[in-house]
């Protein structure tokens, strides 16, 4: 990950830092939380007036995308040619222009480490996650905190509705980098500020739930040696429905330990 200042050079001011993902090419932008809707880059001043300054990674790509050559400039082959690119990079072609444009006064600056500010939200980034019944999201934070929130508390949340109801766009959840947001099909975000918002507190850690999957969880071949049997006879078991994998495999299946021993009675 790099990360590099945004600097109004106009009035000599830090505006926010620019995350960037190589091996995503994700960009994500952090504004400075001094801005108001008159000092914040225009693309972003809905934010800012919503006393939100996590931008959101379609919108830091745009911003990005506004201050570079685009992809589709007739002569961009030669372009590429001249600048010894290979292939289109939007990240090269900002750092060629220090991210400056005729529009405003900002550019982009290399940091070697990322600010305070920066580093004390990351802390309510997700660390982990798991998806729970009832469209609901067990998330553990970098903050220690653990909290379970139910999409329903978040309905008019831009995306949100088309995840209710329809499980096979909830179970593609993944985290996106650093655990600044989950996101579904790679197309609906939710940022990590709002779950922690939003979320129900609960009592348990990350280390409690790691806790239990190491000590509860069993595969197939410790469920042999459980049982004492071979993996036909588990397979058996399985099929007669006197044990039911948690997640199945076709290298192997993953089993509650409880369930396996039940089996020994």
């Amino acid at each position: 990950m790099k990360n590099y200042e945004i600097y109004d050079d106009e009035n000599k001011t830090e505006v926010g830092t620019l995350l960037y993902y190589e091996k995503s090419k994700t960009f994500l932008i952090e504004l400075c939380e001094n801005l108001d809707e008159w000092t914040a880059p225009l693309l972003f001043t809905s934010y800012v007036k919503r006393g939100v300054f996590s931008i959101p990674r379609s919108s830091s790509r745009t911003w990005v995308c506004e201050r570079i050559i685009p992809s589709g400039r007739q002569n961009i082959g030669s372009i590429l040619k001249t600048h010894r690119l290979k292939e289109y990079d939007e990240m090269k072609f900002l750092e060629i222009s220090k991210g400056r444009c005729s529009q405003d006064s900002l550019e982009i600056r290399l940091q070697d480490a990322l600010p305070e500010y920066v580093t004390r939200r990351m802390l309510h980034c997700l660390k982990d996650f798991t998806l729970s019944g009832n469209s609901c999201i067990l998330c553990f934070f970098n903050d220690g905190t653990s909290k379970k929130i139910s999409l329903s508390s978040i309905d008019g949340f831009k995306g949100v509705d088309k995840l209710m109801g329809n499980p096979v766009l909830f179970n593609s959840c993944s985290l996106g980098p650093d655990g600044f947001y989950l996101t579904f099909a790679d197309s609906i975000d939710i940022p990590a500020w709002l779950l922690y918002q939003k979320g129900q507190e609960l009592p348990v850690s990350y280390e409690d739930f790691l806790s239990f999957a190491s000590q509860n969880l069993v595969d197939t071949t410790t469920g042999c040696e459980i049982l004492e049997c071979s993996r036909q006879n588990l397979g058996y078991m399985v099929s007669h429905k006197q044990l039911s994998p948690i997640k199945k495999d076709i290298k192997g299946n993953l089993y509650l330990k409880k369930d396996v021993t039940k089996n020994l009675w």
